[in-house]
């Protein structure tokens, strides 16, 4: 099976998490988007859509099985439907199944079967609440949320896995039904296993739940073919 991630061009997380948590599709080509060094914004968007499908243009030399859209503030900026539609297009432009981060965050908080979430971002306040409103749309509601507030590409790739564990136990409390982490360049695959076992509750991350979403994917494309 042949996988592409597509993360924005700074991205220096999800390549390696993704071959640790999917061993079987490594090696795994990555499709870079180019991008503003600073956070992105909804005006922002029409560009890094054109920039995502010329990202992904140089690898469909041969078929691809399974993308992984792996840009979250651009999913969340864009809202369920705009997610989608990149999510549609992305599928279109390479004939393969297709998972998005952001969709992947709502379907794994479903399936944990909670109604409302703790969430860790590493976002300014406009991504932050595309993040609210893309949840709200699934009928989950941020308990709530604390951000490393970072301003631009550099600033989010100096973050640490465990200033990263650090804020989720700050931001969880009593009453968390979940905990979320939310951005494909945190790194948190050292820090799940912890943070579950200490808080006794659902805990996932964007890279975590893209994995299982596609794991998912492949699960029901192979059951559709062999009906």
């Amino acid at each position: 099976m042949r996988a592409l991630i597509v993360v924005p061009e700074n991205n220096t997380t999800m390549a390696p998490e993704m071959a640790a948590l999917c061993p079987q599709l490594a090696p795994m080509a990555v499709a870079r988007v180019t991008r503003p060094a600073r956070t992105l914004t909804h005006e922002d968007l029409p560009a890094y859509a054109d920039a995502t499908l010329a990202a992904v243009a140089p690898f469909l030399d041969a078929p691809l099985d399974l993308v992984f859209y792996g840009c979250t503030a651009a999913g969340f900026l864009a809202g369920p439907d705009g997610s989608a539609a990149m999510v549609d297009k992305l599928r279109a432009a390479t004939g393969a199944t297709v998972v998005s981060t952001a969709g992947a965050m709502a379907e794994v908080l479903h399936d944990a079967g909670v109604a409302s979430t703790a969430i860790v971002t590493p976002y300014l306040p406009p991504v932050n609440d595309g993040l609210r409103a893309y949840l709200a749309a699934g009928g989950i509601r941020v308990e709530t949320l604390d951000s490393f507030l970072c301003a631009t590409t550099a600033e989010l790739g100096r973050i640490t896995e465990q200033q990263v564990h650090d804020l989720a136990l700050r931001t969880v409390t009593p009453a968390s039904e979940a905990l979320f982490i939310a951005c494909s360049q945190l790194p948190t695959l050292g820090i799940l296993d912890d943070l579950r076992a200490r808080l006794r509750i659902p805990v996932w991350a964007s890279i975590a739940a893209t994995a299982w979403a596609g794991a998912r994917a492949v699960a029901a494309e192979r059951a559709t073919a062999a009906a």
